[in-house]
């Protein structure tokens, strides 16, 4: 018997998960109890405070737990680096990679070489990170020599663990675009450990292609993928329904692409009913996902040299 609340139609071949950064009002062994009773296939896991805390003690023995859960329940898992306050209380996602304070750089960095230890102890598919937000009074040229700077131990730490590094292009921020994405990769010389996170509805919000389009461009380096509504030029994560993309094309260039990764819905702002989302999002995604596989090939735009320039975001908010 199904339990109540349970997608019970059948699977596409897209994999689909919910991020726990849209669960944090749950504890993380009923969130992923949660996901499991829904139909999931596996979630993005925020390390923050509330579920696995990068910082606290015996980081190794709580993490092995929580391998031993997912592995019960059947999830599979993308390591997720965005948490608002975990290195800073006093400021939202700081301290960055880009911070002018290379003791602040190093924590970034010291988290996020820890991120890459626990997903491969989960056995994750990849970890996710972004770029952060060029600091007041520094110029482009020395942020992105930061970056480059700061990613260098993390690449190498994901090399030895085996597990990919999926940076995120995220509005607002130095990397935050598809074009910014292939600067980096070029810089620091295509390493293979460097992969992408593609979050959909940014490419609505903000990117020159169709997102459909945006997928296929990045279909080689596609690591981790996250899905939300959106409105073109507005950087605000929406419940399914509430923007205004067109999800079946979308879901078949993603399905064309083979991406085995896991597709993870992306409603941090939306926690306070986050049970209520999560059961909303898994229908409604499978649905597109079968509308796809049913609907004739869409004519496919022209894709640009990689790294050709992307537009400039006409308005974004802070995530």
């Amino acid at each position: 018997m199904n339990p109540p609340g349970a997608d019970t139609s059948p699977p596409t071949s897209l994999r689909f998960g919910y991020g726990t950064n849209g669960l944090a009002d749950l504890r993380l062994d009923d969130a992923l109890a949660l996901l499991a009773d829904l139909g999931y296939d596996g979630l993005g896991l925020t390390l923050d405070h509330m579920h696995l805390d990068p910082l606290a003690p015996d980081l190794a023995a709580r993490t092995r737990r929580v391998a031993h859960r997912l592995d019960e329940l059947g999830l599979g898992v993308t390591v997720e680096t965005g948490a608002r306050y975990v290195l800073d209380p006093r400021r939202k996602h700081g301290p960055s990679l880009l911070d002018p304070d290379p003791d602040d750089r190093a924590r970034r960095v010291d988290l996020l070489v820890r991120a890459v230890r626990v997903a491969a102890d989960l056995g994750a598919h990849a970890v996710h990170c972004f770029s952060g937000i060029v600091p007041d009074g520094t110029d482009e040229d020395t942020a992105w020599k930061r970056l480059t700077e700061t990613l260098t131990p993390v690449l190498d730490a994901a090399a030895t663990a085996g597990v990919p590094l999926a940076v995120e292009p995220e509005p607002g921020h130095l990397l935050a675009t598809l074009a910014d994405f292939h600067h980096l990769r070029r810089t620091l010389g295509d390493p293979e450990p460097l992969g992408l996170t593609l979050d959909l509805g940014h490419c609505h919000c903000l990117e020159p292609l169709p997102p459909a389009d945006c997928v296929r461009e990045a279909a080689p380096w596609l690591r981790h993928v996250q899905i939300e509504d959106m409105r073109r030029g507005v950087h605000e994560h929406l419940p399914f329904g509430d923007g205004e993309m067109d999800f079946p094309p979308l879901l078949a260039a993603l399905a064309a692409t083979g991406y085995q990764g896991l597709t993870v819905v992306e409603l941090p702002r939306h926690s306070h009913a986050g049970p209520h989302f999560a059961a909303q999002s898994l229908p409604f995604l499978r649905r597109a996902a079968r509308a796809a596989e049913t609907a004739a090939p869409a004519p496919t735009a022209p894709v640009p040299t990689y790294g050709d320039p992307s537009v400039t975001p006409e308005g974004s908010s802070t995530p």
